[in-house]
């Protein structure tokens, strides 16, 4: 059993929505550490038929709690109607609740009651390295940190079904796009734009669709959580920057399925382009679950002359991410250049280096050692 980082202590005084993509690990997370709670699975089809037909019944059983108790909904967004009980239970019973689900967009388009800020919301993401004892780099590089998958020595089918029967059916299930062939399409040619910057006018040629279409569908992407965007950094100075975000997937394994890619060699492109993707992925949850004010970015200048992958905060930290096992002036490019507007900002190259080093005035830090650094909350 691994331990998770993702702290819901606040659930002693307040209610949780937790949201999460599928088998990123939200019910067992919450059956290890409520193991004794109320339960209400609506995975399952019996329970689903019994409260989607009288969600009132859900109401006359929690009556019969003491006040104060602690009740989960598995799967909360099946049934919306549930949430007006919930509120009802919050203002006169005092009862808590964990609520969970994929995203809340399916009960923001039903109108459902999302308890008018009585319930915090909290994101749960894939494994990151700081859980998992002997954490492997080329594995995550390879597998992705979905735990279901990270853990196996081939994942490919797992990928395959996951992929198959969420990322496609279940967006169609709840009516969020109607052509499922041309949103297929463009899952892939969304993974070709993963770590770059996105031209939805190119997208949508790539998939014969519109503009407006493919904004819909990256849309669809980051409110269902399964993409996100990183803003470019624009705090314009001397040079003018790119304002276009960055398209990720939430996990590096659902890109590398996506675009083919398999038994990632380090030296190659496209081994490169998954240690980048995985980095930022583990920024990205560092950020969310330190519940951290400090916001991640990229910066790009208009001339492509210079680039970073990752600003941290008010350009406090700026990282380049490399997937070298030998770093040279020609990778500190973009940093310096950075720092020359910004002259307080930390440097530091992610690589595949034995051991760090301060390089020109950068530091140099191992993947790994740069991972335990940031989970140990010495990096900003």
């Amino acid at each position: 059993m691994l331990d998770r980082i993702l702290s819901l202590s606040d659930i002693e005084n307040d209610s949780i929505f937790l949201w999460g993509p599928r088998q990123t690990g939200k019910s067992t997370l919450l059956r290890q550490l409520f193991p004794k709670v109320l339960y209400y699975d609506l995975l399952k089809s019996d329970v689903y038929s019994q409260y989607r037909l009288s969600p009132s019944q859900f109401r006359e059983e929690c009556l019969m709690l003491e006040d104060n108790s602690l009740v989960i909904i598995d799967e909360v967004q099946k049934i919306p109607a549930l949430l007006d009980e919930v509120h009802w239970l919050m203002t006169n019973k005092g009862l808590r609740f964990i609520l969970c689900g994929s995203s809340a967009r399916k009960l923001r388009r039903t109108g459902a009651n999302l308890l008018g800020g009585r319930a915090i919301r909290k994101v749960l993401h894939p494994l990151v390295s700081a859980e998992i004892p002997n954490f492997d780099l080329d594995k995550a590089v390879n597998n992705g940190m979905l735990p279901r998958h990270y853990l196996m020595d081939n994942p490919q089918k797992r990928l395959q079904a996951y992929i198959g029967d969420y990322l496609q059916q279940e967006i169609i299930a709840e009516a969020l796009v109607r052509n499922l062939d041309s949103f297929t399409r463009f899952l892939e040619v969304a993974a070709l734009s993963d770590s770059e910057m996105v031209n939805y006018t190119k997208v949508a040629s790539d998939c014969g669709v519109s503009s407006k279409t493919v904004k819909e569908y990256f849309t669809i992407l980051k409110e269902t959580l399964i993409g996100m965007f990183v803003p470019a950094y624009t705090k314009v100075m001397k040079r003018k920057v790119q304002l276009s975000p960055k398209f990720y997937y939430f996990d590096v394994g659902i890109t590398n399925y996506l675009l083919h890619r398999k038994k990632l060699e380090r030296g190659t492109a496209e081994y490169g382009h998954a240690f980048e993707h995985l980095i930022v992925q583990e920024l990205a949850a560092y950020i969310d679950y330190a519940e951290s004010d400090k916001k991640l970015s990229f910066w790009h200048t208009l001339n492509n002359a210079y680039e970073v992958d990752a600003v941290l905060g008010d350009a406090e930290v700026a990282v380049e991410i490399k997937s070298s096992e030998k770093v040279v002036s020609s990778h500190l490019k973009g940093l310096k250049a950075f720092k020359e507007e910004n002259p307080e900002c930390r440097l530091i190259v992610v690589a595949l280096e034995e051991r760090p080093r301060l390089f020109n005035g950068v530091e140099v830090w191992p993947a790994k050692a740069f991972l335990e650094h940031l989970w140990a909350g010495k990096v900003f």
